[in-house]
């Protein structure tokens, strides 16, 4: 019997050999892969870049990870939305991300990114509303804050706002002068003037307590009269112990009859004579500007005196207010401690 040196592989054998083999490849290729996607992931994990340019970013309510995983891609924040979404779903943000505005930027990677937004670290900014100033100053301030003109003009119409508890007694002619709070509060991206406005009015609420409005009836004023004074005693002068005597005078001047003759009200005469106190007798139409809580509580808590008269020295704010009980008193502290006279200069 011969037998050859070698046998042929038998078909089947051949096959099987044949698909080992290809199976074998796909998994090596399978693996080689997943390593390349991984390090593909790992990679698009990582900063954009390195600015450190802020980028501001709203996350509106109900997002899903992968609309923000989206945007942040179309912000130029992250490298990949998809990188950005699957290391979401491997390491679930503790509660979510959170709705709401943010400064972000480039040079940030997926985590700490993820850890501002779950974390619900939003910007915060404020908008400040100085004491003793005029609607118009309010306007302008509110434009320099980011706000556009005609945003701030719409949010300055006082029909919106009628119903507001800080407003009783308001003639409803009457613009907002006077009754938006000085304060600080705060702006996000979706902040609106209104909103702004709101608060300012919410915060004049809160200090027209019952109290006070007592004190201003039990001087014969009503609120809105109240809110008058209040604005002039602003403006004149600067120091809580010099603004309940100053109440006195102008209460005493009222009695009797005497024009206020208040240099606070000159900006607002220069441009409608009613204001001019100089000119004409008792309150002004309206208040001049906004004004602080001493003001107010000097209005319905006057001091127990009987200047007639007084001058606030050079500084007004910083300087010393004189008071005096005759005309010749005052002329004489006048020409002693008033050289310039600006804005509080006395009566």
């Amino acid at each position: 019997m011969r037998f050859r040196s070698h046998q042929k592989i038998r078909p089947k054998k051949r096959w099987r050999l044949i698909v080992i083999t290809i199976f074998l490849v796909m998994i090596l290729t399978a693996i080689l892969g997943a390593a390349m996607l991984y390090k593909t992931y790992q990679a698009n994990l990582q900063p954009l870049n390195s600015s450190k340019t802020a980028i501001t970013v709203t996350i509106e309510p109900g997002s899903t990870n992968a609309q923000i995983a989206n945007l942040l891609q179309v912000k130029k924040i992250i490298r990949s939305d998809w990188a950005f979404e699957w290391y979401l779903r491997i390491h679930p943000a503790n509660g979510g991300l959170k709705a709401g505005t943010y400064v972000l930027s480039a040079d940030k990677s997926a985590a700490e990114i993820i850890t501002v937004l779950s974390g619900g670290k939003i910007a915060i900014d404020l908008v400040t509303i100085l004491p003793g100033k005029r609607l118009d100053q309010v306007k302008e301030a509110l434009i320099k804050q980011g706000f556009t003109a005609r945003e701030v003009d719409a949010a300055l119409e006082p029909s919106q706002y009628q119903n507001h508890p800080a407003l009783e007694g308001k003639p409803p002619e009457a613009r907002l002068e006077g009754y938006l709070y000085p304060d600080s509060f705060q702006k996000t991206a979706g902040t609106t003037v209104e909103d702004i406005i709101r608060l300012s009015l919410d915060e004049m609420n809160r200090y027209l307590t019952p109290e006070l409005r007592q004190g201003f009836a039990g001087q014969g004023l009503t609120t809105h009269q109240a809110v008058i004074l209040a604005s002039i005693i602003e403006r004149e002068l600067g120091k809580p112990e010099d603004r309940v005597q100053a109440s006195q005078v102008f209460y005493k001047r009222l009695a009797q009859g005497k024009k206020l003759e208040s240099n606070a009200t000159d900006d607002y005469a220069a441009i409608d004579p009613a204001y001019d106190t100089y000119k004409i007798a008792g309150l002004p139409p309206g208040p001049i500007s906004n004004f602080s809580e001493n003001s107010l509580r000097a209005v319905a808590f006057p001091s127990q005196t009987d200047w007639l008269y007084f001058v606030s020295g050079d500084g007004h704010y910083q300087g010393k207010t004189y008071f005096s009980r005759t005309l010749s008193e005052h002329q004489q502290l006048t020409r002693q401690y008033c050289n310039k006279c600006v804005n509080g200069g006395g009566l």
